[in-house]
């Protein structure tokens, strides 16, 4: 189990750390070569853009789910009609959040509590990322095509495309016409769409064990399926991106040093949770093909195995995090004060990093069993009733620091990892009670 989940997971680590390095890429450019309120702009706007993203690739996870179990039931005759069904769907998602980002840009920057330097550049940033938002939904329903289908390595070659064209826009744009924010959103555009022409043509020239037809195309009733998957995890992750936009409207009100520092972390962050996540996705299909081919205990197998590999690399990383967090911050900006305001975040957070570990990889092993129901559950407990007062009674106290609220994301996950060990043995004594009867 160990080295073909590693084998699985690597690439999609390797997809998401691309994935991240292109929105560091960002931040760090904006940052040696623009202005402060720059900066603040593409920390505020990218934390916009995560939620779409973050939202949409959970949505995806159905459709990875259903390809995977419907290849382990050797059922493949299937996959067109989920394909042509997702390909409708994603697009009605994407013209949406078309008319969302573009028309709502000024608001959605007010919302936030973008600092007022940075109300208008936040702005544009996120109105030119809605522009492209068609690109961004139909990478991601791309990337869980090809995982479905256990095929990993597809997705990291289409990442690899998106991060040098976003390095050499930004270069470009940002350092050499000094177009700051702008510069940024219209580089990691660019960078989406030509990795969505790649993704296409590799699916095309694919051989693929099923065929899909132009009846495929249309609200079918694989539709049902993949949404009863995905809904719930795109509600789950939709509230808690949301808890994480209300995070930056509580640190951008602490003025425009703390919202740089905090985007500098949350960059770093990105990056500490890249292992944990891609435990999740890579668990979700193992666990879904496993199933589907009735081998239920190397899936429960498979989610301990996960835990064991997550564990040891997140104390490694809450080690680089908690004690050079401060040398972290300064790849980004050379600016000493949003350096150590990065840095205090980072302190409260650093335990994230172990725990997440354990929180993701039974996470993923629920999504693969098609349990999205309690994993939008036990999402929302954590969201709604311990990351989000914690982090607004620690923004409101007269000491306030961005240590105390960065504790808001290990607390809540604590709480989370209790309620899904509480729910693993509730369901592995109904199991047993099952087969004994």
């Amino acid at each position: 189990i160990l080295k073909k989940l590693i084998a699985f997971m690597i690439p999609v680590l390797g997809a998401l750390i691309l994935q991240a390095a292109y929105g560091a890429v960002d931040l760090l450019v904006v940052g040696r070569f623009g202005s402060t309120s720059g900066l603040s702009a593409v920390s505020t706007g990218s934390q916009v853009l995560n939620l779409v993203t973050f939202v949409v690739t959970q949505f995806a996870m159905g459709i990875t789910v259903l390809i995977a179990r419907y290849l382990g039931e050797k059922r493949p005759e299937q996959i067109g009609s989920v394909i042509g069904g997702s390909a409708v769907v994603f697009t009605m998602i994407a013209v949406g959040l078309f008319i969302v980002m573009v028309g709502f840009a000024h608001p959605i920057s007010v919302l936030m509590q973008a600092p007022k330097e940075a109300v208008e550049l936040t702005s544009v940033y996120v109105r030119i990322c809605g522009g492209g938002i068609f690109f961004i939904v139909a990478y991601n329903l791309l990337s869980a095509i090809f995982r479905g289908l256990g095929d990993s390595k597809s997705p990291l070659l289409f990442v690899f495309v998106a991060c040098i064209v976003n390095v050499i826009g930004d270069i470009v744009l940002v350092a050499g016409f000094h177009m700051d924010a702008a510069g940024a959103a219209i580089a990691t555009v660019a960078a989406q769409a030509l990795s969505v022409v790649f993704a296409i043509v590799i699916l095309i020239k694919k051989e693929l064990p099923f065929k899909i037809t132009r009846k495929d195309f249309g609200l079918n009733s694989q539709c049902k399926k993949f949404l009863k998957i995905g809904l719930p995890l795109a509600l789950q992750e939709f509230l808690t991106q949301m808890s994480f936009l209300a995070l930056c409207a509580f640190v951008n009100r602490l003025g425009l040093e703390a919202s740089s520092g905090y985007g500098v972390a949350c960059k770093i962050v990105n990056f500490a949770m890249l292992v944990p996540s891609a435990l999740m996705q890579s668990m979700a299909s193992f666990v879904s093909q496993n199933i589907g081919a009735g081998k239920a205990k190397r899936a429960k197998k498979s989610m301990f195995t996960g835990i064991g590999v997550g564990l040891v690399v997140g104390c490694i990383v809450f080690l680089l995090v908690m004690f050079g967090g401060d040398i972290l911050a300064g790849f980004f900006t050379t600016d000493v004060a949003v350096i150590q305001k990065g840095y205090a975040y980072l302190k409260g957070f650093a335990l994230e990093t172990i725990v997440t570990a354990i929180l993701f990889s039974m996470v993923g092993y629920f999504n693969g069993n098609n349990k999205t129901v309690w994993v939008m559950t036990q999402g929302l407990i954590q969201t709604l009733l311990v990351r989000l007062p914690f982090a607004y009674v620690m923004s409101i106290q007269p000491n306030a620091s961005l240590t105390k609220i960065g504790l808001a994301a290990p607390v809540s996950t604590m709480v989370g990892i209790v309620l899904n060990v509480g729910f693993y043995i509730y369901l592995d004594r109904a199991e047993k009670k099952s087969n004994a009867l």
